[in-house]
């Protein structure tokens, strides 16, 4: 059943908890990303839409230091039913003007755009193979999930067909996948030049890797300190302070 939430930052989401409610790696990913006054925006694979939302809000905080306009963002999804809902989260915070759903399929996206179209892409892609995984029964949950409708080289080059020359690409992934991560980006002339791991716990291993690339741009990578989100049972201040989003 939906269910409507209200945000950190004050917009509302629409969510279905049968099919796929956000978490905190895409609160992650949106607190990594660096937008600039004006430019284009587009989430591959957006879900309920809860990136261009929080990233929408990030981008007001520009609009007094800059002379440019508004942000434009796009949010692409294949599934029918998580596209009605992030229309309708877009219509509950009347962002018609700045944010567009569009259905579509992330291998395809040839014939939705034209090449170079986006100053930024960002990405909250499925983690697991399918192959060797224990997949949900959801078909939704599945495919937030699981690379059965796209996989990381699906993601690689879709991000580098729609990037502007030396525009940024920004994902968040498994550490342990991070070699294919690297060939993925190598193949799609996408090179990583930041990244940040996020520990669950001090004394756990990383569980996300935060990874921004740049099209046609070599340059060495910079690690950001650690980021460690679970103190016991409660959040870190580090954590909550990096995805407040002001």
């Amino acid at each position: 059943m939906t269910r409507l939430d209200l945000l950190p930052n004050g917009y509302k989401i629409f969510q279905d908890p049968a099919a796929f409610c956000f978490g905190a790696d895409a609160r992650l990913l949106c607190a990594f990303s660096k937008i600039k006054k004006g430019q284009s925006v587009i989430d591959l694979g957006t879900g309920n839409g809860i990136i261009p939302l929080l990233l929408h809000k990030k981008s007001l905080a520009l609009r007094s230091s800059h002379a440019a306009g508004p942000c434009r963002f796009t949010g692409l999804e294949i599934q029918e039913a998580a596209v009605r809902l992030a229309k309708k989260s877009v219509a509950a915070n009347a962002l018609e003007a700045d944010v567009e759903i569009i259905r579509g399929d992330i291998r395809h996206v040839d014939d939705l755009f034209q090449p170079q179209s986006f100053d930024v892409v960002v990405c909250n892609p499925p983690y697991m193979k399918v192959q060797g995984s224990t997949q949900n029964d959801s078909e939704a949950k599945r495919i937030a999930r699981h690379e059965i409708m796209c996989g990381l080289k699906d993601v690689a080059a879709a991000a580098s067909y729609l990037l502007k020359s030396n525009g940024s690409f920004f994902m968040v992934h498994r550490p342990r996948r991070l070699q294919e991560i690297f060939e993925a980006f190598a193949a799609c002339k996408l090179t990583a030049c930041r990244a940040r791991l996020v520990y669950p716990a001090a004394d756990k291993a990383p569980e996300m890797i935060l990874i921004e690339a740049r099209k046609n741009r070599a340059k060495e990578i910079k690690f950001e300190p650690p980021l460690v989100m679970y103190q016991g049972r409660d959040y870190t201040k580090e954590f909550l302070d990096y995805v407040t989003l002001r």
